[in-house]
């Protein structure tokens, strides 16, 4: 199970959306959940990750651990060519190290040519950040060109995106087009 995930903020509550699909290039989506979390840590330049791992983890409770072969995230897993671990680093420490994480961001980070690869998809010249842990950076750019989507951002980002700014369940969106 491939589960991609996304968190938008209200005031003091975040919206956490995980989107759940069958492989890389598929169109059907399995499951949608979202879920209201209240953020406990506002947020600090250099500590994202205090704010927005607890609601991804989360949400990532609502399934059985066993049953997830990767996560994907709306950032960075890699920061800068040190190794310094971004968000999906510390989802990754977090999930035991068994999970593989991939980040996919829509700017470049300073000082990181060797812990990313720039993709482009469709008629965009502008590149995505891939970074990833646990699986091959190669291998996580080369899955995030191929997902579904005409367009710069992979249809399925744009799909969790979009659920994690509902603030009604029953307006979650469940499909791709």
């Amino acid at each position: 199970m491939i589960i991609v995930i996304d968190v938008y903020y209200h005031e003091n509550e975040a919206n956490a959306a995980a989107v759940v699909i069958k492989d890389w290039e598929s169109e059907e989506i399995i499951k949608i959940e979202t879920l209201r979390v209240k953020t406990r840590s506002p947020y600090i330049s250099g500590e994202f990750y205090k704010r927005e791992l607890p609601c991804i983890l989360q949400v990532l409770d609502l399934f059985k651990q066993e049953e997830i072969d990767i996560v994907v995230i709306d950032g960075y897993v890699v920061l800068d060519d040190t190794g310094k671990i971004g968000l999906g680093g510390y989802l990754y420490k977090s999930l035991g190290e068994s999970i593989p994480v991939i980040g996919v961001a829509k700017r470049a980070f300073v000082n990181n040519s060797k812990n990313q690869v720039k993709v482009k998809r469709g008629k965009s010249e502008k590149p995505l950040f891939v970074t990833s842990l646990g699986i091959d950076l190669n291998e996580s750019a080369e899955r995030i060109k191929n997902m579904k989507g005409a367009y710069r951002i992979p249809d399925v980002l744009k799909l969790v995106d979009q659920n994690s700014r509902i603030k009604k369940e029953d307006d979650i969106l469940d499909d791709l087009s």
